[in-house]
């Protein structure tokens, strides 16, 4: 009889749509848990009968509907009752089942087996990931003077954050706003014409871009095509962080020059966190956007005035001089090449950076503190703070030398300046001087060249040989060539005054006169055209011309 009843439940029992259960409000998913854990309890026995009776099944008899419609209100309680406990053990099966389902999920995942690539990328992503925090690490020292502000950063990246990039980036942006060189950003981009590359490396690329009101500006971004992102890629396959690596570069320069400004430091017009275009929020892309210059050119400066390569060099030891008590401390210039340096209307401006080092050297011996390079090597003392002092600055000199002074400094200067060329180009080729000492002799130099100081040999009487006429002008001229000339077909050059002048025109086989127009150098000394001859005089408010008294011709009826 009791097996019976089993069976007629069983044959009852379910899983429903939800209209057939009298379990009203339950959700649908979990009508249908309900009917089927009415199915489940059936091996409960009599007492798994009673819990039944509650479940959505198909009624066993009408004779029994009718027995339970007799019970009255006691029944009625007993039944709620019994309906409670039957809610409160589906809702613990389904926590339950919940559980081991997601412990089975987890389970799954713990213990997948890496797909042959997962198993190659991974250690390259661990690789590609020190890699960053180490470029970080080298930003954060040059960021701010606020040493909380590095302390807290510092601290950070003692393990990689994706957040800290942001936090890094907007630390760079806060310091540009700050010195006030975030003149331009994306939107500036916006409409640009690309005019020409200017230069291209291992690491960046330079364009030469026209902005939308014709201003022209350089923009340097990451080279996607140069070596240092080609061997990213062959080395860490991801494109994204390669390009977040290689940009490290850019964001450095842009921090070094918010904190080394100075007239002979290219200017940081602003940047962009985006693409060239202007559109931003692409990771990695990050463009720098500098004041226009012009490459220096060291063949066509080997064939310029002295004047001018004397200031070339002048520029890059005020400049050293800068470097080696800047606001980070002593910056050595790890890459030390003219091709780091461009010229802004005749001025040399520093414009690559992201080489520049301000860590001093640790040392236990002399023997820690050795300069090497092709053809010299030089050891400084180690001091007692166990540091190299001065091999920055020293390096810095020494290069100047051979990429620079060698070049540009004894060739053609004048006379009266020779002995003290002689005297900067010993003293820096065997680093005897210190940069304030080598700054001295060079400021002493241009001195003496705008005053006219070293030309107190010329006789006073050199220009009587001269015919003065003020207020005019050759015209007809027979020119020649002399060289260095600032002009390409005649022979102009730079003097301090009309003596000058003379003595230059008596030196010269082929000069019988000059002029001189108004027009000054840099150094405030005038420019004198030198000429065979004229066919007349015209006149000209601004210009005075100096005739050999022996060629000199009337001058004009007015």
């Amino acid at each position: 009889m009791r097996s019976s009843s089993f069976a007629e439940l069983f044959r009852g029992c379910k899983v429903t749509s939800g209209q057939d259960t009298p379990l009203e409000g339950v959700p649908g998913r979990w009508k249908q848990e309900v009917d089927h854990f009415c199915c489940k309890v059936l091996s409960l026995g009599a007492s798994g009968s009673r819990i039944l009776r509650r479940c959505a099944f198909f009624p066993p008899s009408s004779s029994s509907r009718a027995a339970r419609d007799m019970t009255g209100m006691g029944n009625s309680l007993r039944a709620a009752a019994l309906l409670a406990f039957v809610v409160l053990s589906i809702l613990v099966s389904l926590l339950i089942s919940s559980v081991q389902q997601l412990g089975a999920t987890i389970s799954q995942f713990s213990n997948a087996t890496p797909t042959g690539d997962e198993r190659e990328l991974a250690p390259r992503h661990g690789a590609l990931i020190h890699r960053l925090n180490e470029r970080r690490k080298e930003i954060i020292p040059l960021l701010s003077p606020n040493e909380d502000i590095k302390n807290g950063l510092s601290s950070h990246y003692e393990a990689l954050d994706p957040t800290l990039d942001n936090s890094l980036w907007n630390e760079i942006a806060r310091g540009s706003r700050k010195a006030h060189m975030d003149e331009m950003d994306c939107d500036s981009l916006a409409d640009m014409q690309a005019v020409e590359v200017l230069g291209s490396g291992y690491t960046k690329l330079v364009v030469k871009v026209h902005l939308a009101g014709g201003q022209p500006v350089a923009l340097k971004l990451v080279n996607e095509k140069g070596i240092d992102m080609e061997k990213c890629m062959e080395d860490f396959k991801d494109l994204e962080g390669c390009r977040e690596l290689v940009s490290y570069k850019l964001k450095k320069e842009i921090v070094l020059l918010q904190r080394l400004q100075h007239p002979n430091v290219i200017k940081l017009k602003g940047h962009c966190a985006g693409d060239a275009g202007g559109r931003t929020g692409e990771r990695g892309r990050v463009t720098v956007i500098l004041e226009q210059g012009n490459p220096l050119q060291m063949i066509q400066l080997l064939q310029s005035p002295w004047e001018d390569r004397f200031r070339v060099c002048l520029d890059l030891v005020r400049l050293l001089h800068f470097l080696s008590q800047s606001p980070l401390g002593s910056v050595a210039l790890l890459d030390f090449q003219p091709r780091q340096f461009v010229t802004v209307s005749g001025e040399l401006k520093l414009t690559d950076l992201d080489d520049a080092s301000a860590e001093e050297t640790f040392c236990q011996t002399d023997a820690d503190c050795t300069l090497q390079f092709p053809h010299r090597n030089f050891t400084l003392q180690c001091s007692s703070r166990g540091v190299c002092d001065g091999l920055g600055e020293k390096r810095n000199i020494y290069n100047a030398y051979r990429f620079f002074f060698t070049y540009l400094l004894p060739h053609q200067a004048p006379p009266g300046l020779t002995h003290l060329v002689e005297h900067i180009m010993n003293s820096t080729g065997e680093l005897k001087a210190d940069i304030n000492q080598t700054l001295e002799a060079f400021e002493n130099i241009l001195l003496l060249y705008k005053s006219g100081l070293h030309l107190d040999n010329m006789p006073p009487s050199i220009i009587r040989d001269y015919t003065l006429m003020r207020g005019m002008v050759t015209s007809g001229n027979v020119e020649y060539r002399c060289w260095p000339s600032y002009g390409q077909q005649g022979c102009v050059l730079s003097v301090h005054s009309a003596r000058e002048a003379a003595y230059i025109c008596n030196t010269h086989s082929q000069c019988n006169s000059f002029t001189l127009t108004g027009q000054k150098t840099w150094t405030g000394r005038l420019l004198a055209s030198f000429r065979s001859g004229f066919s007349h005089l015209v006149p000209d408010g601004t210009s005075e011309v100096y005739v050999k008294r022996n060629k000199a011709p009337e001058a004009p009826t007015l």
